[in-house]
């Protein structure tokens, strides 16, 4: 049994829990490990019935797509207690997992081998360090949680996401900082002088206590990733808000009057957000340039409109998953790709394909009784919507016979967008091409 391909960006995992034992019975599609990637948790069931003889990764191990995880005796057989053969084929696994270990150090960069405190890194982990610009110095000192206290991926992440710029300077002054000895008067006594050539400015972060009463939570893993993402995203986006009134009359009283016809044909509800998805679509057919990405100083315009939808889990945080192509989806279309993503999503059913490739994103926070907020975008992408609680006001409507005071439903959206490659007057056109969209929403339309 392989590691398994689990979604088209996706090269390695990581074992969270082996949920079956060496020697118990399994079948075939039955789940047999929890394995976590970057984008999502996950059941790896099994390719075929049989028993588990062997488990070849440990938990916390970062295991490439492809290789070993497991060996399965098909047909029933089961690992003899001892027998010749079966003492055999084990000394023939320790010295092929001998030969796999050596090559892999054999491979790893010469940091790996040459740190001062004779630490094993892997490839991956010695990878992210190099790209996050990590010294071995600072590299040993993160307390490992893997196999002999060995750094995960898990725990290098986790490290980078807390990684403060004091951090970083403290440690770039320890490594860059040059000994200088001036010339002095021989009447003097010599003195040494520090200098940094880096990290200028340099301020030490002193610890935080609570003397009063409190509850300690450890973040897990999901909220560790969102608090990164997060931080990346404001960090990378200069973010622009604009906000805008929306008269959504005509959906209100479209969806009262279709939602249990509709419920007893297709045997689910029908709610807002498709209808939002489809004018979001739309108006980004109408202003390509918000379908896009920012690499360097390159604009990447997507062709393909992948909406992502943000769905609240019941632990508290929050996933994405994307509506691929929903320029190409009828409304009922989009109803059904929504309740089932949102449904899975619940579940910790989703895929890694399902959370990736969004080139745009909305977010409903009408639905926890918000009118408006200012939501963060997910990178690389441009901008993201969000959808406030949709209320009744008094408001003035224009007629041919002259202007008359009425209760419509209204609702606010907030559209937030990276003002490095939007302007005011294009995310401000694009958000008012939705309300448009939204606003002469037929009344008599079928479904």
């Amino acid at each position: 049994m392989v590691m398994p391909k689990m979604g088209e960006s996706v090269m390695e995992g990581t074992i969270l829990k082996w949920l079956k034992n060496i020697g118990d019975p399994i079948a075939q599609d039955e789940p047999v490990l929890e394995v976590a990637t970057d984008k999502v948790d996950t059941e790896i069931p099994a390719t075929h019935a049989g028993i588990l003889q062997q488990i070849l990764a440990k938990e916390g191990d970062v295991v490439a797509v492809g290789k070993a995880i497991a060996v399965i005796a098909t047909g029933g057989e089961s690992a003899p207690a001892s027998t010749p053969n079966s003492e055999e084929k084990n000394a023939k696994n320790i010295e092929n997992n001998i030969s796999q270990a050596q090559n892999l150090i054999n491979t790893a960069p010469e940091q790996a081998q040459t740190n001062q405190s004779n630490k094993f890194y892997s490839p991956l982990v010695m990878s992210i360090a190099r790209e996050e610009k990590i010294s071995m110095q600072e590299l040993d000192n993160i307390k490992g949680t893997g196999a002999e206290g060995r750094v995960t991926k898990k725990d290098i992440l986790a490290y980078i996401s807390y990684r403060t710029p004091q951090t970083i300077a403290k440690e770039n002054n320890a490594q860059n900082a040059q000994i200088i000895t001036p010339k002095i008067p021989k009447d003097e006594k010599p003195q040494t002088l520090i200098t940094p050539i880096s990290a200028e400015n340099s301020v030490t972060q002193t610890a935080v206590s609570y003397s009063g009463k409190a509850d300690i939570i450890e973040m897990d893993r999901m909220r560790k990733m969102i608090a990164q993402r997060m931080v990346e995203s404001v960090r990378i986006s200069p973010h622009v808000t604009t906000f805008i009134e929306v008269d959504v009359t005509n959906i209100v009283l479209w969806r009262e009057r279709v939602k249990e016809a509709y419920r007893k044909r297709e045997g689910e509800g029908i709610t807002y957000t498709p209808i939002f998805i489809e004018a979001i679509a739309k108006a980004l057919k109408d202003f390509p340039l918000v379908n896009s990405s920012v690499e360097g100083d390159k604009i990447i315009v997507k062709k393909d409109i992948n909406v992502g939808m943000a769905a609240a889990l019941p632990t508290g945080n929050l996933i994405v998953p994307v509506i691929k192509n929903a320029d190409e989806l009828s409304l009922i279309g989009l109803a059904k790709k929504v309740n089932d993503l949102a449904g899975r999503a619940r579940l910790n059913k989703l895929n890694p394909d399902e959370l990736s490739g969004g080139t745009y994103s909305m977010s409903n926070i009408g639905g926890f009784g918000n009118e408006m907020g200012t939501p963060i975008i997910m990178q690389p992408q441009v901008a993201i919507l969000a959808f406030g609680a949709i209320k009744k006001k008094p408001a003035v409507i224009e007629t041919p016979t002259g202007d008359m005071i009425g209760i419509r439903h209204l609702m606010f959206i907030s559209h937030s967008y990276d003002h490095r490659i939007i302007d005011g007057a294009l995310g401000g056109m694009f958000a008012r091409r939705v309300a448009d969209y939204l606003e002469k929403f037929d009344l008599n339309r079928s479904i």
